[in-house]
């Protein structure tokens, strides 16, 4: 982040929203970014590091993801919907991200059409930074190279990041993520990520089972095309004014009741309080068990007591796993 954007709001603008003036002329950096997992933040990095004293850095990304619009119906498990990207992005140090729409008749448009009307056109763009393997345009006509030939026509310069490994040589992708969450290795996925997967949501009204059993739940919908897997979570809470609870999350079909739509019901340590329609952030820190439907309810309440158990046992030292985790998440 620049010097003179240090102390500004974070940016965050549609298309259909001009371009803030102050923001024209800065380095834009390009992708879906969808998790702004540790790879992604190297980029972000490079992107900062090409700015002048005072010039503006941010991101542009595109929503849905390009994979929803292409097929919708089989939607792309997000990491990081939009709400979640904006915080993930600010507390990488962007001044800002703007929010490209993406539809079919914008993916028509040619690799040469997308430098003229938006990188020029719409941004201003001074200065673009993009990962290896990013292609745009009609039928990903646009390279990396038609990118820095581009640059050197119309006179912006651009930084293309190499492939980014982890420590043991580990590859990063989102793709890869998705697939740590699928599986219930929510620890792996993590490591991945660089930081703890978190979801934000507001709590919603419930059947009340939870409190009729003892253990009162927050209930709240994960986004639209979620795949994490089904099953009972160590996790943490925090609410709206900052404070941060220990819990127990299950996620998924309620087996002992109703087999219903997936719901995310969070069972918070230490808190007596009204959280209707409150937003809650609630990150994920490590997979206890699948679901299961029990003999009895008594054996149900018998199992969620060794959940909580567990839970408090694999939180009580818990310690933030990067400076970047700590951010977010302590």
């Amino acid at each position: 982040m620049s010097a003179e954007f240090s102390n500004t709001q974070f940016l965050n603008v549609d298309q259909n929203a001009p371009i803030a003036r102050e923001m024209r002329g800065g380095v834009v950096v390009i992708g879906n970014f969808d998790g702004v997992h540790a790879g992604h933040r190297v980029v972000l990095q490079q992107a900062q590091k090409q700015a002048r004293e005072g010039q503006p850095v941010y991101a542009l990304c595109f929503e849905p993801h390009p994979r929803t619009v292409f097929r919708p119906d089989h939607p792309v498990f997000r990491l990081s919907p939009p709400r979640e990207k904006a915080k993930l992005l600010q507390a990488s140090g962007m001044d800002g991200v703007v929010n490209w729409e993406f539809t079919r008749a914008f993916a028509s448009n040619t690799a040469a059409q997308f430098v003229d009307n938006v990188l020029l056109g719409h941004l201003g763009a001074a200065h673009v930074v993009v990962g290896y393997d990013f292609h745009f345009g009609k039928d990903r006509q646009g390279s990396p190279d038609f990118l820095i030939n581009a640059g050197k026509a119309s006179g912006f310069d651009v930084t293309i990041v190499p492939e980014v490994q982890l420590e043991g040589g580990l590859e990063v992708s989102s793709s890869a993520i998705r697939a740590e969450l699928e599986n219930a290795n929510i620890e792996q996925a993590n490591t991945l990520l660089g930081y703890r997967w978190f979801v934000m949501a507001k709590v919603i009204h419930g059947e009340k089972r939870g409190r009729e059993l003892g253990f009162p739940t927050a209930n709240m919908h994960m986004h639209p095309g979620c795949r994490l897997a089904q099953g009972i979570y160590a996790v943490t809470a925090r609410r709206a004014d900052g404070s941060l609870y220990k819990g127990v999350a299950s996620y998924g079909r309620r087996p002992q009741f109703d087999n219903g739509n997936p719901l995310l019901e969070t069972f918070i340590f230490d808190l007596d309080a009204q959280l209707y329609d409150e937003e809650l952030t609630i990150t994920f820190h490590k997979f206890l068990r699948t679901e299961a439907k029990f003999d009895s309810i008594d054996a149900l309440i018998v199992q969620m007591q060794v959940d909580c158990e567990q839970a408090a046992e694999h939180l009580k030292d818990l310690a933030p796993q990067s400076g970047f985790d700590k951010q977010l998440n302590f």
